[in-house]
C-alpha cells in the first residue's frame, strides 16, 4: 500500500538543533548527528534540515555539518538556509544532500529558481514558504525566519514558484508552529489545489492523526513535523521518535 511521506523537520541554530513556538522561544534540543542516528534506527522516510539564522546573518549553511550529516544519514535529506548561489547548491549536494530548500531568496529573486531548476533538475529544488495571518485574518508570506512580511498571498507565491521551476513546496504556518494543535488545513488545501507539484504540510502536527487530516482534507502530498518527533508528554521532555511503518500504514488506511 502506498502511503505519503512523513518527514521530520529539524531546525539548526549555532550547529545545534532547536525547536520553536510560532518562530520564537527557541529551545535547544540536542546534537543533530545524534538525531540522525536515531532517525536512521527508526527508519524515517527522509529529513529536512533548516538553518534558521543563515539568511538573516547573510551566510551559508555550515558545509562541514552537512557533510557530517551526509556521512551518517541513511535516508534522503534536504538542506535550507542562506542559499543564494548555484555554487552553494552544488556544495550542499556534493556534501550529501539530495535536495535544497530555498525560502527568502526565492521570493527576492525568482529567476534564481529557474536557473537552479535548469541546472540541477526541478526535483532538487524545494521552496519553503512561511505564512502568517494578520489581525484581519489575511495570510501573507514571510521571509527571513518570519521577520519580514512580504505582503504576498501564499497561493500566488506558490503558483509563481511552480512557474519558475520549483519541484516541491513546503508550506509552513507560523501561527501553528510548535503549538501541536494541528495543521492549518485551509492553508494547505488552498496551496495544494493551486499547484500541480507536491506540497508538504508543516506546522502544528500534535498527533499522528493530524498527518491523515493534512492528506485527506488538505490534499497534501506529504507531511512534515518537528515537535511531534522530538517531544514526549505534556511537559515536552526531549525524546526523539518516529512511528513504525506499520503504524503509519494503519494511520493512512482508508
Amino acid at each position: 500500500m502506498f502511503r505519503p511521506r512523513v518527514i521530520p523537520c529539524l531546525l539548526l541554530k549555532n550547529l545545534g538543533l532547536v525547536k520553536s513556538v510560532k518562530f520564537k522561544d527557541f529551545r535547544y534540543i540536542g546534537d543533530p548527528i545524534n538525531a540522525v542516528k536515531i532517525f536512521n534506527d527508526k527508519k524515517a522516510d527522509e529529513l529536512v534540515f533548516l538553518d534558521i539564522t543563515a539568511s538573516g546573518e547573510k551566510r551559508n549553511v555550515a558545509l562541514k555539518l552537512i557533510k557530517d550529516i551526509g556521512d551518517e544519514c541513511n535516508m534522503p535529506f534536504s538542506v535550507g538556509g542562506g542559499i543564494r548561489t548555484i555554487e552553494n547548491i552544488k556544495e550542499i549536494l556534493n556534501a550529501g544532500a539530495e535536495k535544497v530548500c530555498i525560502n527568502s531568496y526565492a521570493f527576492e529573486n525568482p529567476e534564481f529558481i529557474r536557473k537552479a531548476s535548469e541546472t540541477f533538475g526541478s526535483s532538487t529544488i524545494v521552496i519553503s514558504i512561511d505564512v502568517k495571518k494578520n489581525i484581519f485574518g489575511k495570510q501573507n508570506v514571510y521571509i527571513y525566519s518570519g521577520t519580514k512580511n512580504t505582503g504576498i498571498d501564499p497561493v500566488a507565491h506558490a503558483k509563481n514558484m511552480e512557474m519558475f521551476g520549483a519541484g516541491e513546496i513546503i508550506i509552513n504556518s507560523i501561527d501553528k508552529d510548535g503549538t501541536m494543535e494541528g495543521y492549518d488545513i485551509d492553508l494547505i488545501k488552498k496551496v495544494s489545489d493551486a499547484v500541480s507539484i507536491p506540497v508538504i504540510a508543516l506546522g502544528g502536527a500534535g498527533k499522528a492523526g493530524d498527518f491523515k487530516t493534512a492528506v485527506d482534507e488538505g490534499n497534501a502530498s506529504a507531511v512534515a513535523a518537528g515537535s511531534l518527533f522530538v517531544y514526549h508528554g505534556p511537559r515536552r521532555a526531549v525524546l526523539i521518535s518516529f512511528p513504525k511503518n506499520e503504524e503509519l500504514l494503519e494511520i493512512f488506511k482508508n
